[in-house]
Formats: structure tokens, sequence, C-alpha cells
């Protein structure tokens, strides 16, 4: 969840640090801090609560010198977001800085111990835990802070990245993973860390992402150094190049990055598509599906873990392969299943789906899935990422990097690749004809140019919020295809403008939820033609009867529900496994335009952060 920079090399550090905290800051922004070695014996830190902009003006005035130095961003878990629980920590003794992302699962004991050493503590924080921990191993074992760290990463459980500077010695960074992200951007005589390759891009394209068990020693003008957890040998080293440009990672004229992402969505799923169907439209090519060809067709069950947006793109994913793969297909919150003792056999698939390919309960599902004999394929957006690298095979979305806190792009490019994955697996097996692989296909083809149709409602459909900004709920409903649909509007809703949303099956409605119904909560019903249209019509008149607001999303040339409906969107006519691809644009655009016109902070809402990197 926080955000992790780190430099040493020839240039000031801090202007570093910074430029890396505003690009991670989407990770949290509770508070934030830097800590820099001025010159040998002097250690500036600097915190600040809110975001870094508060940083910045913090330090406007301070001593900002240094070529090596370490900084974060927060997110809240243990202790309230305030200048005193903001990373960096330090040590008793003032010697030691550390950042820290992740969660220490067994700090109270800790805690308890060093107390009884004399050592006291500033902060409500587990972080600081780790970092008097390792003052007090360097004294008492009189060792370096590489072997200080080696040692203390041992006693520690849980889940950590973490980079400490020693103020007496300005020339070296230790850093260390267990189930947090950690990437060391290599220069020419400098280095470069980071939580994610974002803060690096600009400075350099090759990246070494550290795995779980590892520590490095990162000195400037000397070769970089990854131990193994017992700090013995040296770890071969495999450097990575990064495939994604700054421009990516700038707003690009927009006000708000998830305004653009919503708009990249037609050149996104172009890029996701590419070279994934043949020339002639008649058959999917996914290498990791086809790779494993034996595994999906012997299967007898997959299951498949995800949260949040990527756990209602699972939702659709399960609907797309029993329907054209006809394999039972269990959809699981990967925060619960592995405390629900789940059913996991030898030859079952688990899908581990996410964008960030670093959510530490999806993380910790597939590895459990793994111990039971499970394959593991992942499909995630970030490159280089946790998921992939734990996973036996896979598929990236390939839609670029997704800044807003709110996934848009994401969501699409995930469901644009389980139904290429779903046709291709139904292919292998002969459940699915070939031409309805080829009339599907071609319609995938065509998404990114219906995407464009619809966006261009867009000043429609910021005039429409305009009309429910002061709404208090929000019920969303769809059926088939498009109740996952729901769902993610009714988040989407909920994520940025703080306004009460619940997503449901239309037809359940009426078994409770349409006691909520009023003039004053209006519905967003997805009513697309498609097999349940019809019960979908009638579904729009029992929200009527009760004197609601229907603001229904219609397939291109619908009379029907538009002359019920107080409000309609259109979108164009595709085939109807596709069609959620569509409906989620409009419903994006309205979460968006309704958090605007509230003034809320679209990218960074409160309490949120982009990845999910604990528990």
């Amino acid at each position: 969840m926080c955000g992790i920079v780190g430099y040493i090399g020839k240039r000031r550090a801090y202007d570093v640090l910074i430029q890396g905290l505003h690009r991670l800051e989407y990770r949290g922004y509770d508070s934030s801090g830097v800590a820099m070695i001025t010159e040998p014996g002097e250690l500036n830190i600097y915190k600040s609560k809110g975001k870094v902009s508060a940083l910045e003006h913090f330090a406007s005035n301070k001593d900002i010198s240094g070529t090596i130095g370490i900084a974060h961003t927060r997110w809240a878990t243990h202790g309230e977001p305030n200048d005193i629980n903001a990373h960096p920590h330090c040590s008793q003794s003032g010697r030691i800085a550390l950042v820290h992302n992740g969660t220490i699962e067994n700090y109270t004991v800790l805690k308890e111990a060093l107390s009884q050493q004399g050592f006291n503590f500033v902060s409500q924080t587990d972080t600081e835990v780790v970092v008097q921990l390792i003052e007090y191993i360097m004294d008492n074992n009189h060792c370096t802070l590489f072997e200080a760290v080696a040692e203390a990463t041992k006693r520690v459980v849980g889940a950590y990245a973490i980079a400490v500077i020693d103020r007496q010695n300005p020339r070296q960074i230790v850093a260390a993973r267990q189930s947090s992200p950690l990437v060391i951007g290599i220069g020419e005589g400098e280095y470069f860390l980071a939580s994610d390759a974002t803060p690096i891009i600009e400075y350099t394209n090759k990246v070494v992402y550290l795995n779980d068990g590892e520590i490095a020693v990162i000195e400037p003008d000397k070769e970089l150094k990854v131990y193994d957890s017992n700090a013995i040998g040296k770890n071969k080293i495999e450097i990575t190049e990064l495939q994604m440009s700054i421009e990516q990672l700038e707003k690009g004229g927009y006000p708000h990055f998830m305004l653009k992402e919503i708009f990249e969505q037609p050149r996104t799923l172009a890029d996701c598509i590419s070279g994934r169907i043949t020339a002639d439209g008649k058959r999917v090519v996914l290498s990791g599906v086809i790779e494993n060809r034996s595994k999906f067709l012997n299967t007898n069950r997959i299951i498949i873990v995800a949260c949040g947006t990527s756990w209602h793109a699972a939702l659709i994913g399960k609907h797309l392969i029993e329907e054209y793969c006809r394999i039972p297909v269990v959809v699981e919150y990967a925060s619960e299943f592995r405390y629900s003792n789940p059913v996991v056999n030898q030859g079952d698939i688990l899908i581990a789906l996410s964008q960030s390919g670093e959510t530490a309960d999806t993380l910790a599902a597939l590895e459990l899935a793994k111990q039971r004999g499970a394959f593991v394929f992942g499909i995630c957006n970030v490159i280089g990422s946790s998921i992939p690298r734990a996973t036996h095979s896979g598929c990236y979305i390939h839609v670029g990097p997704e800044i807003g806190v709110a996934s848009t792009k994401a969501f699409t490019g995930q469901v644009t690749v389980l139904a290429m994955m779903a046709l291709l697996i139904g292919q292998m097996k002969g459940t699915v004809t070939d031409q309805t692989v080829e009339k599907i296909a071609t319609d995938i083809r065509r998404i990114p140019t219906l995407i464009q149709d619809i966006l261009s409602q867009s000043e429609k459909i910021e005039d429409l919020a305009k009309i429910f900004t002061y709404a208090h709920n929000f019920l969303y409903l769809g059926r088939g295809y498009n109740y996952p649909s729901a769902l993610e509007g009714a988040l989407k809703l909920k994520e940025i403008s703080y306004i009460h949303a619940e997503g449901y099956p239309a037809a359940e409605m009426k078994h409770g939820t349409i006691a909520l119904i009023d003039n004053d909560m209006p519905s967003v019903v997805i009513a697309i033609k498609d097999n349940v249209y019809d019960k979908t019509v009638n579904n729009i008149q029992q929200v009527k009867a009760r004197g609601g607001k229907v603001v229904a999303i219609v397939t291109e040339g619908d009379t029907v529900v538009r002359n019920m409906a107080d409000y309609v969107i259109e979108v164009p006519e595709i085939s109807e496994c596709l069609t959620p691809l569509l409906t989620a644009i409009p419903l994006q655009l309205l979460a968006y335009y309704i958090a605007v016109n509230k003034g809320r902070d679209v990218d960074q809402p409160r309490n949120l952060a982009k990845s999910v990197t604990v528990e």
C-alpha cells in the first residue's frame, strides 16, 4: 500500500525522492517523509501529514543536500496519519533511518522485548520496531548494517519491503523484501529504489526485481549485490528492461488520471487484443494457455481468486468459461480464500487476477493453491510484478500503467483477456463452434471502435451527473453478464464520490431491496438487448411503480425502455458476452462526473490506495 523511494549516486537525492513520491502517491497519501545523509554523521529527516505537496512545503527551507536518501508515502495501517507516525522512522540513537511497506505481525512481542532493553518508542507504528531491532542487533553483535538487517529479517514475522540507511555510512543503502514489492533501478554509477518502476523510468530502463527473502546491498559505482535470506551467498541478478514511457505516467492534458484512463480504453484494449486474434479472425492465440493445453483440457474445475474490481471481472470470466468451455468455475474473494480451508485438488486450475500483480491476499491465495497441487495461472497488468513471477504461467493484459486509484482500463483489459481465454479453451475442447469463435473474436476486434463511440457521449453523461450529484444512495441493477457490471458500477461510485451504492441482480431486488426504493433513490439499470431483456424490463416497471427514478443503459435503437426510463444512455449492439465491456464505460463516466461535481479528489479518494499489498 505504501510507496518507497530510494536513491544513491551523484545527484541531489532530494530531487529524485520527491519526484518519486509524487509518482507513487497513488499507493498512499496519508503522510510522507524523506531521510537524507548530508555528510558523514548528519542525518536529516523531514516528515509531514498529508500529501507530498505538504512535505515539499515543510522542507522548502531545510537542508536538503546529500546524494543518498530514502523516502516514503504512507497508507496508514498501525497508528493514525500524523507527523510522528509518518516514515522514515529513526532508531533511538538517531543513527539509522528506515522506510517500510507491509505489516509486521509480531511487532507487539518485539516491542515489549526491546522496551525491556531500554528502547523508547515514539510512534504507534509497527515499523519503528524494525529500525530499533536493527540498531539493537548492531550494538550487541558489533556487526555491519547489512548483517543486522539480515538478522532482523529472521526475527520479524509478516510482510515487508524495507530500505535502511546509516548516517555513519553515506555510501550504502540496504534493502530487503518479503511479500511486498521492491525494485532497484540500475544507472551509471547510481541506483534507484522503489516499490514499483514508475519513479525509476525517467532515469533508467534497467531494473532488478527483488524476490522474497532477498537482501540487497546498494552502493554507488559498485556492482549491485543481492543475497539470500541467510545472507551467505550472492544471488544471480536478472536485469529486466522496462516497457513503459514517461508519457504514460503523465495526465496528458486531462484534469485527472482517471478520466485519462477512461478515454485511453480504445487504445489500451487495442494493445490488449493485438496479436492475440489471427488475421482471419478464426482463432485466439494466448501462448500461456496453448503451452499448457493439457492442463486446461483435463481440468475438472477452475478457481478464480481476486479482490475488488478484479473480483467483478472474475465473475464475468466465470460466466464466459462456463458457457463456452463447460468447465465449472468458482470465484473466490482472495481475502477469504485461505482462511476457509478451501477444497483444492490436484488438477484444479487457479487463476489469480490482479491489476498490480502485488495484491497481498491474491498472492497468499495462489501460494496456498500451489502447495495443494493446483496449476496456477496469473492474469496481471504490471510486467515483472510478484504474481506473474509466482505463477506457473499466465497472461498480461497490456493496458499500460494505471495511476488512478479507481480501476477502469484494467477492468476492461481483464474482461477482454478472459473472453479470449474462454474462446481459446472452448475451441481446444470442442465445446464451442468455429462459427461462434469467429463471430465473437470479430466483435472483440470491434470493441475499441465501439468504446470510442460511447465516449463521444461523455458530455451528455456529464450533464446527467449534475442531476444526481446530491443523491445519498444509488441502486445498480443488472442481469446475466451485466450483473457483475452493476456491482462494478456501484463500486466506482462508492470509491470516488463517497455516495452509498449497492449493486444487485435485478431479479433479486424484489426479495428485500425494493423496500429502499423511493423518489430519492435513483436506480441505474443495465437493460441491454440480451436473453433476459424482457425480465429486466419487468424489473424497471417494478422500480417505476414505487416512484423510483431510472437511469437505463440500453442498446442503440431501444424504444421500450426509453419510454419508461427517466434517462437513457445508449451503447452499440454486440455479442451478449462482450456487453460488459461497453456498459462499463458509461458507468465509469457517471461515477467520475458525479465525484467531480461533489469536489472529490478523484485520483486519490480517502482511505484508499491503488495496490493493496497488506492484509
